[in-house]
């Protein structure tokens, strides 16, 4: 079950690492819509939730699932280490990298850190 925050003024629908895996588009299209639901602007999802094959960029998964949250104008955080993925990937660590600079998808260590960014 899914939870409503309030981090520096933004409503952020802040996922159970108990749920159901983001395994695709349906599992994203799900949480899109009971982010829509809530009113929130940003989706804390943790790594618990995300399959393997969403931190091989070759699948496409991760740009599939991720292009979904963005297309409502949501912002899709993974929250949680993704150190040993990173370590595997230098595609991964740039895409990480690169998302981090920009507003529409981010990857952080914590809840902590995502309220510092919105703060």
């Amino acid at each position: 079950m899914a939870q409503v925050e309030i981090f520096a003024g933004r409503r952020v629908l802040v996922c159970d690492p108990e749920g159901p895996p983001l395994a695709g588009d349906r599992h994203a299209g799900d949480l899109v819509g009971e982010a829509l639901g809530a009113g929130a602007e940003v989706v804390a999802i943790p790594t618990a939730r995300v399959t393997p094959a969403f931190f091989d960029l070759r699948t496409g998964l991760a740009g599939a699932v991720l292009q979904k949250f963005v297309n409502y104008r949501l912002v899709p955080v993974i929250v949680g280490d993704i150190g040993a993925e990173l370590a595997r990937s230098s595609a991964l660590r740039d895409f990480v990298r690169e998302s981090n600079r920009g507003q529409t998808v981010w990857f952080v260590a914590g809840l902590d850190e995502l309220r510092a960014r919105l703060g």
